[in-house]
């Protein structure tokens, strides 16, 4: 079965810097676009970013474009995200997803398949 598994959260410190990343299996790595979300206590899951299945097209939400860089290495069936110039509020379990069509979107119904999540927890 398909598995998604983020790794890399941590305690940092703001203005500090993370890696995560998201190893999958069961599915054809190259073909699915593969997005990360995060979501804090008490607010909805939001979108971080997303990479198409090549790594052609990218995007970011508005809060951490200029921070976050999004990339993916397919013969590791594995997709990062940099986190830098951290702040107290990109604190949040962020999750890694897979859509099997090919272009970048931004709303959860839109990923088929979930990792579990990894806590990143920034401190002022």
């Amino acid at each position: 079965q398909v598995q998604l598994v983020e790794s890399g959260g941590g305690l940092v410190q703001a203005g500090g810097s993370l890696r995560l990343s998201c190893a999958a299996s069961g599915l054809t790595f190259s073909n699915y676009v593969m997005g990360w979300f995060r979501q804090a206590p008490g607010k909805e899951r939001e979108f971080v970013a997303g990479i198409t299945s090549r790594g052609a097209s990218i995007d970011y939400g508005a809060s951490v474009k200029g921070r976050f860089t999004i990339s993916r290495d397919n013969a590791k069936n594995t997709v990062y995200l940099q986190l830098n110039i951290l702040r107290p509020e990109d604190t949040a379990v962020y999750y890694c997803a897979a859509r099997r069509t090919g272009n970048i979107v931004t709303t959860i119904i839109g990923y088929t398949y979930w990792g579990q999540g990894t806590q990143v927890t920034v401190s002022s």
